[in-house]
């Protein structure tokens, strides 16, 4: 598969932007990268990215991937806007996407470049450089929300993405926020209710699988996740809500002693995990 593109550039090398430069650049591109932290540069660096605490070599680059935090991708980008390559791309890869593409298509149009929002729905429980591996997108979505479904430029982008590993699956900013809500914002919010339980400190040696599976990503970035639920709060909240009232259904079947409702509530869940399964094969 022939890359559409020779030389990349990455702005952020944390766990997504360190992963996608050791990916694009085991691709065959030229990979120049930036952060602001010495040490994660220097560790770029020796994974052969030509990595820097300053931005300057990322302008000349045919695609710049952005994965920073959601404010700072919009403040990165309006700073840097007049720097871009003329004819160049843009592609963020932050977990919300409306505010971002809102901000961000406007200005690529007065600078001449493209913007295409993305979300690589890839990720681990640690962050930063040291947890970046190459092959952390392999057979993962790319989530990506050009402003047209076929302006020219997205072609080149979705082989370029395939040639990593993943998968490019067109959507638009406001189903792409509803969904993230369901999928990523709320079982990172579950998992940290989970764990601030008062009887977590004395779980060893009682725990297990489910456990681990459910308490997982509780090992978050304070940071980053209260910022995607802020900007995302309305789809947030509205799963919030709805995960509180089957949470109470529950709660109130097992106070009743209402074996029969409990029942019948625990069959429709698996019925619906069943199906899940199925069209996921």
């Amino acid at each position: 598969m022939d890359v559409p593109f020779t030389r990349a550039g990455v702005a952020g090398l944390g766990l997504i932007g360190g992963s996608l430069a050791l990916a694009l650049r085991q691709a065959g591109l030229s990979v120049t990268g930036y952060d602001i932290d010495t040490a994660t540069v220097r560790a770029a660096n020796t994974a052969d990215i030509a990595a820097s605490t300053t931005p300057d070599a990322l302008f000349d680059t045919d695609i710049l991937f952005i994965a920073l935090y959601p404010d700072a991708t919009i403040d990165f980008v309006r700073t840097h806007a007049a720097r871009i390559k003329q004819g160049g791309l843009v592609v963020d890869c932050c977990g919300i996407k409306t505010r971002v593409v809102e901000a961000l298509t406007t200005v690529a149009a007065e600078n001449g470049f493209t913007f295409i929002g993305g979300h690589p729905m890839a990720g681990s429980e640690f962050g930063g450089f040291g947890a970046a591996r190459a092959d952390l997108f392999a057979g993962a979505s790319f989530l990506l929300t050009p402003p047209d479904p076929q302006m020219p430029q997205l072609a080149p982008l979705e082989t370029l993405l395939r040639r990593i590993g993943c998968v490019p699956n067109v959507t638009d900013p406001a189903h792409h926020d509803r969904m993230i809500a369901f999928t990523s914002q709320l079982p990172h919010a579950l998992a940290c209710a989970y764990v601030l339980s008062s009887s977590c400190p004395g779980h060893a040696g009682f725990s297990a699988g489910s456990y681990r599976d459910v308490s997982r990503v509780a090992h978050i970035n304070p940071t980053l996740w209260a910022e995607l639920f802020l900007e995302n709060r309305d789809a947030f909240c509205a799963e919030m809500d709805e995960m509180i009232d089957h949470l109470q259904t529950l709660r109130n079947a097992a106070a009743a002693d209402n074996r029969k409702s409990l029942e019948d509530l625990l069959k429709k869940a698996r019925k619906r995990k069943e199906l899940d399964n199925l069209q996921q094969r």
